[in-house]
């Protein structure tokens, strides 16, 4: 499972998901507005968007379709 840390309004973070979806793992990606957790702000405020793996590895923008696939399969 995947995070991608957002928050509504933010056009580099519809591209991130998009890129997402290109990579055929949006099934296993959730969304996490960090407007809705403080910590969640906090960490990611300006840094966003971020994905996170189970392990806690972190993908922060900007990253390509290249980078999304080379970093999931590390």
């Amino acid at each position: 499972m995947l995070t991608l840390f957002h928050t509504d309004g933010c056009h580099l973070c519809e591209q991130a998901w998009q890129l997402v979806e290109e990579a055929g793992l949006a099934a296993q990606t959730r969304q996490c507005d960090i407007m809705e957790d403080v910590d969640w702000l906090a960490a990611y405020r300006v840094r966003i968007p971020v994905l996170r793996d189970e392990a806690g590895r972190e993908l922060g923008w900007p990253f390509t379709l290249t980078e999304l696939d080379d970093w999931v399969k590390a």
